[in-house]
């Protein structure tokens, strides 16, 4: 980083942030807590290295001894972020995990999304729930489709984006190219703050721009603080007897973005328009070091959030917050579920009573957690920021708001009609009870959707990805001791159904009862076979409104 921008852009902050006290009537260590906070989640395509990457974060902070990276399962070393079993089989992530730890005297809150392609819909949800981003870049690879995807989503939000080119161990594109191609395909202006001496077996390592420093590649080896620093200066003779040939290369590159690369400009990155880039190779841990230390100083404490009322601001006093996603059965042996749960402002404290304004109830949380992947604790504060776990016995939902006073309702959280179907057929006839509660356990969980027709007892699902379906069965079979398959069903589109008009509403369903049905939330849903005959629909009943998304209740 430019540590003369950075120290100044803090300070002013700081200022503003003293100022703010008495307006908010916060106290000063509560204030001090929330500009500790890191808040971020890890976006890529598959195959990227998002696990990779997110497992070394965790050695780098200390919060594991080894990481257990994905391509090393054969060797019975799972993924500290992945615990369903279908994840530790097939290698890949399909759940969101949280993981907390501290790194430098900043309390990072790390939410790893699903990697595949199929479950990008929790994914979506997750990202309303940080402050900022990591993408990760394949080099070979460059800015792939479900990358696009995501910044789609980050864009939405105006999310600060720092980008990790990965694999630099492998050959792969130029870095102007990939500079290149993220401009173009993601509309974001790249500004490079560590630079690759080379790739594939000339991979030498990494220079920080801004820090005039030099770390040398060695694979696996996990650098300290101090290490790998072993040159300031590019004029140093010290560089031609560590790379040789490489080294009048590294001063032309310099030379080059000095005159050629944008500057980092602080307030470009925190409106999403700017990405700082580094590069390295996060299996053998090197570059990772570099991104996190500038991580922890340019990325946002936690921001303002926006309500269907008003915006809420982390340093007011009162407490508030919003669930963003539900997990069953983190723990199978106590079929539990887990409310994650995004403070938005005030300190929590152990014991608290809120109102959960869904039910229109005063609750007390007496047992929240933190996490870090599988393993919890119980805490006994939390500042905003901070991602906790409420125990959940069926009453919290996705998007439901806790406060001390006023209700408040957090918007864009996304649910998504579905687009693939498929009908459950299930083994043994004795088990409809624990298939029925299997099953709205897990689509509370908001990665798949349960809907019951109007004219019969079918359990069909609705999906944005054909794996959900495999994960669905392996996990009735795992957590509920139920048998079930699935078949191909006659349907492709889903839309929700309204109307200004109730008699108008309950006449459409009456008209076509076979194309009705009743989503696990007691939404009505309109289910057809193609977007072709939707649009049969729309036009006969104009008053009707179908509705592609909707926020949680």
């Amino acid at each position: 980083m430019n540590n003369i921008a950075v120290t100044i852009w803090h300070f002013m902050n700081n200022i503003n942030n003293d100022l703010q006290i008495l307006n908010f009537n916060t106290d000063s260590r509560t204030l001090k807590e929330i500009q500790k906070r890191r808040t971020f989640a890890i976006i890529s395509h598959p195959d990227a290295g998002k696990t990779t990457l997110t497992e070394k974060l965790l050695l780098f902070g200390g919060a594991i001894q080894q990481a257990g990276a994905v391509k090393s399962r054969k060797t019975e070393k799972k993924a500290t972020s992945d615990f369903l079993s279908i994840e530790q089989e097939r290698g890949i992530s399909v759940s969101s995990s949280v993981m907390k730890f501290n790194y430098k005297g900043y309390e990072i809150n790390l939410l790893d999304t699903p990697g595949h392609k199929d479950f990008s819909e929790d994914t979506y949800r997750v990202l309303t729930a940080v402050d900022c981003a990591v993408m990760i870049i394949d080099s070979a690879k460059g800015v792939e489709p479900q990358t696009q995807k995501l910044m789609e989503v980050c864009r939405m939000r105006n999310t600060p984006i720092i980008t990790f080119i990965n694999k630099l161990d492998r050959e792969g594109l130029e870095p102007l190219e990939i500079f290149a191609d993220i401009e173009e395909k993601l509309q974001i202006e790249c500004t490079p703050i560590t630079w690759p001496i080379g790739m594939g077996k000339r991979f030498q390592g990494v220079y920080h721009l801004h820090n005039n420093e030099l770390g040398l590649f060695s694979a696996g080896y996990t650098p300290k603080d101090g290490d790998g620093v072993v040159i300031k200066d590019l004029a140093d003779k010290k560089l031609d007897e560590y790379l040789r040939n490489q080294a009048q290369e590294l001063r032309d590159d310099v030379e080059l973005l000095q005159g050629a690369s944008y500057p980092f400009d602080m307030d470009e990155y925190l409106k999403g328009s700017q990405t700082p880039v580094f590069f390295g190779s996060a299996i053998n841990n090197f570059g990772v070091r570099e991104m996190l230390d500038s991580f922890v100083e340019i990325a946002p404490s936690p921001s303002i959030r926006k309500t269907s009322t008003r915006d809420v601001d982390p340093r007011e006093r009162e407490f508030s917050g919003f669930t963003f996603k539900i997990q069953a059965n983190m723990d199978p042996a106590h079929r539990d579920r887990i409310a994650f749960f995004r403070i938005c402002s005030g300190k929590f404290t152990r014991g608290m009573k809120v109102k959960h304004h869904r039910i229109g109830k005063d609750v007390i949380i007496s047992n929240a957690t933190i996490f870090m992947a599988q393993e919890r604790s119980n805490i006994d504060e939390a500042y905003p920021g901070d991602i906790i776990g409420i125990h959940n016995h069926g009453t919290i939902k996705i998007g439901d708001t806790f406060t001390e006073k006023e209700p408040l309702k957090f918007t864009g959280i996304p649910s998504f009609a579905p687009e693939h179907f498929r009908r459950v057929i299930l083994k043994n006839p004795l088990k409809t009870k624990a298939l029925q509660k299997g099953l709205f356990q897990l689509a509370e969980e908001g990665t798949i959707q349960v809907f019951r027709p109007k004219i019969n007892n079918d359990y069909i699902l609705g999906a944005v990805g054909v794996l959900q379906f495999d994960v669905t069965m392996s996990r009735l079979m795992a957590e509920y001791s139920v048998a079930a398959a699935y078949e191909p069903i006659d349907f492709s589109v889903a839309r929700w159904v309204t109307c200004d008009n109730d008699e108008r509403l309950k006449e459409f369903i009456r008209k076509n009862s076979g194309a009705i049905a009743t989503d696990s939330e007691g939404w009505t849903a309109f289910l057809t076979t193609s977007e072709y005959q939707l649009g049969f629909a729309v036009e006969a009943w104009p008053d009707i409104k179908f509705h592609k998304t909707r926020e949680y209740n």
